[in-house]
């Protein structure tokens, strides 16, 4: 019984995996962030060109 709680201690694929969850998270919320601020920054651009060519 003791030689199975090492063992399940020293195993870390499962704090691995919550490691490449983080990052994952992480990349998505900063790209949906930049997305989100280049969509108004287009949708504003648009706007301009539009009321000029009116």
């Amino acid at each position: 019984m003791f030689r199975k709680i090492i063992v399940f201690a020293k195993n870390e694929t499962g704090a691995t995996a919550i490691e490449y969850a983080l990052i994952a998270a992480g990349i998505s919320v900063t790209i949906i962030a930049v997305v989100n601020g280049l969509g108004t920054k287009l949708n504003t651009t648009y706007d301009s060109i539009s009321s000029q060519l009116k």
